[in-house]
Parts: structure tokens; C-alpha cells; sequence
């Protein structure tokens, strides 16, 4: 007579259920494992099998999502780079058309702040004299003048620290000595240190904006060092001149 029940099957070790269960990614993870609950028989295996393969469908899908929109975030991120490269590349162009030392000025603060798009672009220089300079003040609204070791104190914000080449930050209004009267209207921005060469105090290219996150402390500044490095090289030359 043929034996009507079913062939009982062998429990699985104890060890290794307690390993599954503490850890289901072990089964859910491996493909070759995956592929074979997915092939059996549905008429005969359990309705975990059918579960399984539902989970892991889910998961593989997630997956795809979340690599989907880390290749956007990607591409994105690269035509970023490459339209501010390009922004930076025809400014420091621009600069190098200047036909005089105030055609150079006029261009920092009218064609550079267009290509770049920011709402203020101002040229600190140190200086020991008090009063204003009238051959400085001829040279147009870009230039500003402050007392020696402004500089550094603006963009450390006071502190006893090494400034930093580049500076990224959000702002407050009081930022009047920059921006004047378009102080209260500056939400963001970009300090740079320059070094006019041997004998000369330091001065402060700032970039600023109306929009509070255009520079944030987590951009990369490498684009803007190239751009602070090239119009350094390019005053020394005018001020040598």
C-alpha cells in the first residue's frame, strides 16, 4: 500500500534558524539563495516562499530607486560644476581685458558681479591713512578701505584664528563698512583673502548675496580660490605697472 502522508521533512538546525531569524538579510541578500525560493513550486512550497519573493522584489526595487536618484543627484551635481567653471573661467576672461587699472575695478564690480550673479561685489584694501583717498574713491563704488588688520578680523569674525583663503557663510545685516547702504539686504557670502605681494597690506575680495544659501560653510571653495588666485596675480601686475 503506498504511504498517503507526506515525507516529513528534517527541521532545520537550531543554530543556523536562530541565525536566520536574528539576521533574515542573510537569506534575503544572497541571490543564488533568493533565486531558489523564487523558482520552487509554488503548488508545493509554503506561502513564506511567495513572501519571500515579495520582500525581495520590494527590496530590489528600492534599491533601483535609491540608485536612480543617486545617479540624478550625481548628474545633477556635475552640470553644476561645470556651468560654475564656466561662470568663473569667462570672469577671470573678462578681468583679462581690462585695457587700465580702473577698466580692471569697474569690471570686479559691473561684468564679474553679472557672470556670477551676485548682488555685491566689493575690494577691500587695507590702508594707514585715516581719510578717504580721492585717487581710490575716483576708481568707483568697488573699492573700500579699511584700517590695517580689518581684514582678517572681518573674516575670523574676531577670533584668534589662521584665516582661511576662502570664506563661506550666511551673514548678518550688520555688515555696513562691505555693503553700505545694501548691508541690511545681504543674506550670504564670500570672503577672499589677497595677497598683493612683499610691502603690501592685505586685502578682502567679498562676494554678496540676497540669497541666504548661494554660499554656505559646506560648498567647496575651489572654484572661487582659482578665481581669488587669478584677479591676486592679475592686481599685482597693475600695482607693479
Amino acid at each position: 500500500m503506498t504511504n498517503q502522508f507526506p515525507k516529513a521533512i528534517a527541521p532545520l538546525d537550531e543554530d543556523l534558524r536562530e541565525k536566520i531569524i536574528s539576521d533574515p538579510d542573510l537569506i534575503l541578500d544572497d541571490l543564488d539563495v533568493m533565486r531558489a525560493l523564487v523558482s520552487a513550486n509554488e503548488n508545493t512550497a509554503s506561502g513564506n516562499v511567495v513572501d519571500l519573493r515579495g520582500i525581495a522584489m520590494d527590496r530590489l526595487e528600492n534599491r533601483l530607486d535609491r540608485l536612480e536618484d543617486t545617479h540624478r543627484g550625481v548628474i545633477a551635481a556635475a552640470y553644476e560644476n561645470l556651468a560654475g567653471t564656466n561662470q568663473i573661467h569667462r570672469a577671470v576672461l573678462c578681468l583679462l581685458e581690462a585695457r587700465d587699472f580702473k577698466d580692471f575695478l569697474t569690471r570686479i564690480g559691473q561684468d564679474v558681479a553679472g557672470i556670477l550673479r551676485v548682488d555685491a561685489v566689493k575690494l577691500l584694501l587695507e590702508t594707514e591713512v585715516d581719510e578717504d583717498i580721492p585717487a581710490l574713491r575716483s576708481l568707483g563704488d568697488v573699492i573700500v578701505t579699511a584700517e590695517p588688520g580689518f581684514a582678517k578680523a572681518y573674516v575670523t569674525l574676531g577670533r584668534n584664528v589662521p584665516a582661511r583663503t576662502v570664506t563661506l557663510r550666511q551673514v548678518s545685516p550688520d555688515t555696513d563698512l562691505i555693503y553700505g547702504d545694501h548691508a541690511s539686504d545681504i543674506r550670504s557670502e564670500a570672503c577672499m583673502m589677497l595677497d598683493l605681494g612683499e610691502g603690501r597690506l592685505p586685502a578682502l575680495l567679498v562676494f554678496g548675496s540676497e540669497d541666504p544659501h548661494l554660499f554656505r560653510p559646506a560648498q567647496g571653495t575651489d572654484l572661487l580660490s582659482f578665481f581669488s588666485g587669478s584677479l591676486e596675480r592679475l592686481m599685482r601686475r597693475w600695482l607693479e605697472g
